[in-house]
């Protein structure tokens, strides 16, 4: 039996383990978010839980996690990503040992493929972020719940109950995988025991991480950025659950002989668990988020499971009406799927594929440090660029910090009041100014002052916005002394200043 789960799960975990290691450093790369990852795992335990107090309590298990693993491995780019490598890898190998186990072996194999092909499991199983993890933990909690069907021991409620706490811990919006779980519960109708042995293990974990997701609430200000729900979000997950809901018509979505011999009254198969699984969770974050903006893909990642199993149901029918082998068939579909997606893997493994990129900033800074005295942020949170590589930063005096983020317990620190700041600059003869390409109206007193500041007392000398980040170098301006064009650091003139 060992051998046959295997067997089932072997391919799909090494093509997801390729393409996760396919380009995984990203022409060494690193953006914000991943930069959070960076600096908070090179804490102590107990900075990471002091600053979990005030920022990041949803990433707090990972934080932690990614502390040992650098510990253990040291830091580097591969180090940083690996987990989310494996995580995927694996979530990919047991998304084929669900869908055997609903319905046949040959559906398994094509579930985990079309898992590990989608573009945003591609994505994520590349970032040091957690929602990797997230994934793996779900579809853990899910291949557990499916055993309790078949043989609802205690150990498997509470493997059950330990995978759903892990991934609420990871990050909580897991937990709408444990109320399409629920909906499986009431369509299936397995009897009191299991039922009742189902809500116990569901709401013991909730129970136990109910304070990290009211915790969290105090931080709301942090997803403040995630916009409003757009038309292109909607018709995204209206294709997918529409696409989900004509697999899960097809008959090898709908039995399952396994089950149904231990359970004759229930009617769980592949439909009734992979369904609400790409369903609930993406229209019942879409629905929050027309009170409270908050849909985004990589919250809900765990719900391209569901789709997944009911594609592995459409590929093996496929298989069935061509009277072709299925290892024939499976291979040569994922090998058309990577060919079509081919531009789109390709750019998700280049820079240009995030926000920005950290590292390359600070090395901007690198090349014009020698010739200024003090560095500014706008916003404060561009202060990881000096975080993640503080090398390049040498000699540069932070001109707006007053307390530092290990000793605050913040990711970008505490700044001083606006009139400090502009003492402090004022002082200064030439500054670095590292920010968004795009420069803003200030959101913040303290970014205002700055911005004030230097429009009103100093020349930008150069210029450069490569990758998603602005660097310039300001030198004070003198009575006098003629406006000059500022020059781009690659020798290009940037606007007049």
């Amino acid at each position: 039996m060992r051998h046959g789960r295997i067997s089932i799960c072997t391919s799909p975990t090494v093509l997801a383990l390729a393409l996760g290691l396919w380009g995984i450093t990203r022409e060494h790369s690193m953006w914000r978010d991943e930069a959070a990852t960076w600096q908070a795992a090179h804490r102590p335990l107990a900075e990471i839980g002091h600053m979990v107090g005030q920022v990041d309590i949803v990433h707090g298990l990972y934080y932690a996690v990614m502390h040992g693993v650098f510990a253990v491995f040291g830091d580097s780019l591969v180090t940083l990503r690996l987990p989310s490598v494996l995580a995927t890898a694996a979530a990919c190998g047991l998304t084929a040992l669900v869908g055997a186990r609903l319905s046949s072996r040959r559906v398994g194999v094509g579930a985990g493929l079309a898992l590990a092909v989608v573009p945003a499991v591609q994505e994520h199983a590349q970032e040091g972020r957690p929602y990797g993890l997230v994934l793996a933990f779900v579809v853990l909690a899910t291949w557990l719940l499916v055993g309790a069907l078949e043989r609802p021991h205690s150990r498997q409620w509470a493997g059950y109950a330990t995978a759903v706490l892990i991934a609420a811990l990871l990050n909580w919006f897991s937990l709408l995988a444990v109320v399409s779980h629920g909906m499986t519960m009431v369509y299936v109708r397995p009897g009191r025991t299991r039922l009742v042995r189902w809500v116990l293990a569901a709401s013991g974990a909730v129970a136990v991480a109910l304070p990290v997701i009211l915790a969290s609430r105090a931080q709301a200000s942090q997803v403040s950025w995630i916009h409003p729900l757009g038309w292109s979000t909607v018709l995204g997950v209206l294709i997918t659950v529409t696409i989900a809901a004509l697999c899960a018509r097809l008959p090898l979505a709908r039995v399952s002989d396994s089950v149904r011999e231990e359970v004759p009254h229930a009617r769980v198969n592949l439909a009734t668990v992979a369904l609400p699984l790409c369903a609930v969770p993406q229209v019942g974050l879409a629905l929050i988020s027309l009170v409270k903006p908050l849909y985004i893909t990589r919250y809900v990642l765990f719900a391209y499971v569901g789709l997944a199993l009911l594609i592995g149901a459409l590929l093996a029918t496929i298989a069935a009406r061509l009277r072709a082998h299925a290892r024939v068939l499976l291979p040569a579909a994922v090998a058309l799927a990577l060919l079509a997606l081919l531009p789109i893997e390709l750019r998700l493994r280049t820079v240009e594929s995030r926000v920005d990129d950290v590292l390359n900033a600070a090395a901007t800074v690198g090349q014009v440090r020698d010739s200024a005295d003090g560095v500014l942020y706008i916003p404060a949170a561009r202060r990881d660029t000096a975080l993640v590589s503080p090398r390049e930063f040498t000699g540069l005096r932070d001109l707006a910090l007053a307390q530092g983020p290990v000793e605050s317990g913040t990711l970008k620190g505490i700044e001083a009041e606006p009139h400090d700041i502009e003492r402090a600059m004022l002082a200064t003869r030439r500054i670095v100014l590292v920010t968004d390409p795009e420069l803003r109206q200030a959101g913040t007193a303290r970014d205002r002052a700055k911005q004030r500041v230097l429009d009103e007392h100093f020349v930008r000398r150069s210029d450069s916005i490569e990758r998603g980040r602005r660097v310039s170098l300001y030198e004070r301006r003198e009575p006098g002394r003629p406006t000059t064009m500022a020059v781009h650091l690659d020798g290009a003139p940037a606007a007049s200043v």
